[in-house]
């Protein structure tokens, strides 16, 4: 599926190819990222959602702001509350990285690994990014799994890739683009 533009309203018709997806291909593991919120609280909405291992991926304490986390400390008690996990960590992508181009003015290896997967969009950049950062933590096999995300607030965005750790990131495939933005 290909959106004519990225954007917050493709969220709920991204959401329900992707579990629909999920379910013809027998996966259980959806990964699906969320900052602020917006799209984690559309998962509830979602019709047999309880038939899936979900894991919500936010961004690291301290991106925006040092100290601060953007995603609601009510949401996660309450998505917890309904069987899904949420992982907070060092975003793959980002981390150190970042921190040392922002020293020297130069750029790093992550960086130029990142712009190159933002060549398809930025969500298929985050879908790679999650399914790390989700198998890191050990809340989804290396395995066979969907991913969701997006460009800016909401998914538009959502893949099948062969997950694996941060450290084997070169393992990781992309074996499906499920529906992604035409402009990102």
């Amino acid at each position: 599926m290909y959106f004519e533009k990225a954007g917050i309203e493709n969220t709920d018709v991204t959401l329900k190819t992707a579990f629909n997806h999920a379910a013809n291909k027998g996966i259980k593991d959806i990964v699906v990222a969320s900052t602020t919120g917006y799209t984690a609280e559309r998962i509830l909405q979602i019709p047999g959602r309880e038939a899936f291992n979900i894991v919500v991926v936010t961004h690291n304490t301290g991106f925006k702001e040092e100290g601060v986390q953007s995603f609601p400390v009510d949401l996660r008690q309450r998505l917890i509350e309904h069987g899904i996990r949420i992982h907070t960590g060092t975003m793959v992508l980002r981390g150190l990285g970042t921190a040392i181009k922002d020293m020297t003015g130069g750029y790093s290896e992550q960086e130029l690994i990142a712009n190159t997967l933002r060549m398809f969009s930025q969500g298929v950049k985050v879908c790679v990014e999650i399914s790390a950062m989700a198998a890191d933590s050990g809340v989804i096999p290396f395995d066979d799994v969907i991913t969701i995300a997006g460009t800016g607030r909401g998914a538009d965005t959502a893949c099948l890739i062969r997950a694996n750790s941060s450290n084997r990131f070169f393992k990781i495939r992309i074996k499906e683009i499920i529906a992604k933005p035409k402009e990102a």
